[in-house]
């Protein structure tokens, strides 16, 4: 099962619309296993991944509310399926916001139980496309409880969705 809905498809797609130029360094928060890590480096870009507790070698341990990083340190940002877990939604969009060079990408992709513009408008971005995957969202949540991997816990109340965001920091 991939470790966020769609996969590396939707990766794809949020690569397609970020359309990142070749090279850039990139910062993906809330790496994992480091699926997202290992398709950017295939792509060209100079990719680090952080997680609070990596699956791979790959990726660097570290706290994405506090990243290691000096400001400015990133072309761009990705996250998949890792700020709403992290429980700080607002800090983590505040970190992504800080670690960005001027005019540098956000790449998100997240559940929301509000609409996301005005929370990532907030932390200092531009939108540049939000697309709703609720739909694809709720097969790839069921198909986790099926099958056991995921962990209900509490959750705020309300419609929840799952939002691709491209924002971009403005400088």
């Amino acid at each position: 099962m991939n470790s966020h809905p769609g996969g590396a498809e939707h990766t794809r797609r949020l690569l397609e619309l970020a359309a990142l130029p070749p090279g850039a360094r990139v910062l993906d928060m809330g790496a994992g296993a480091g699926e997202t890590l290992a398709l950017l480096r295939e792509r060209g870009f100079d990719a680090l991944g952080i997680d609070l507790s990596p699956r791979s070698p790959q990726v660097l341990r570290g706290d994405l509310h506090a990243a290691p990083f000096p400001d400015g340190s990133f072309d761009a940002v990705i996250s998949q399926c890792a700020f709403f877990v992290s429980g700080n939604v607002p800090g983590a969009l505040r970190q992504a916001h800080r670690l960005l060079r001027d005019g540098g990408t956000l790449l998100l992709s997240d559940v929301f139980f509000d609409p996301p513009e005005p929370l990532v408008s907030a932390a200092g971005f531009t939108i540049l496309c939000c697309e709703d995957m609720t739909a694809q969202w709720r097969d790839y949540y069921l198909e986790a409880l099926w099958r056991g991997d995921t962990i209900c816990g509490s959750v705020p109340k309300g419609r929840c969705g799952y939002y691709a965001v491209i924002g971009r920091k403005d400088g």
